[in-house]
């Protein structure tokens, strides 16, 4: 006997972003849903995780790799780098690429250390003469 090939009318299955269950990160849970009027199945939960060092304002989900930051703009007093898309997780609709803005920081000169320098310098001789 031959079997009969079940010929399934369900949707491909759509995800919702994946929630946390506390905080903006970690272990949470993601929504399913598809159509199909003889489905037998047409929402279910998935477990998730969103990595908790990835840039959250650029979606939970999606991984960049970024380039080292740029020049000090003077007139806005920020630097700037760009991201370029590394991984999205689960079909997460992510962009390409990103840019992301700081400001620049203080500009600090180095401490000079030329008084530690003669204090060892000065500990050396006197063990050298003793």
């Amino acid at each position: 006997p031959e079997k009969k090939a079940k010929k399934s009318d369900c949707g491909e299955w759509q995800w919702s972003v994946c929630v946390p269950t506390s905080g903006d990160c970690g272990l949470g849970t993601r929504e399913g849903t598809r159509t199909g009027a003889e489905c037998k199945q047409t929402t279910k939960t998935q477990k998730c995780k969103i990595p908790c060092n990835w840039k959250k304002q650029f979606g939970a989900e999606c991984k960049y790799q970024f380039q080292a930051w740029g020049e000090c703009d003077l007139n806005t007093a920020l630097k700037t780098r760009t991201g370029n898309l590394k991984r999205a997780l689960h079909n997460a609709d992510c962009q390409k690429t990103v840019t992301i803005s700081k400001p620049c920081g203080k500009l600090t000169k180095p401490k000079p250390q030329e008084s530690k320098k003669k204090k060892k310098e000065g500990k050396k001789q006197e063990k050298m003469l003793d």
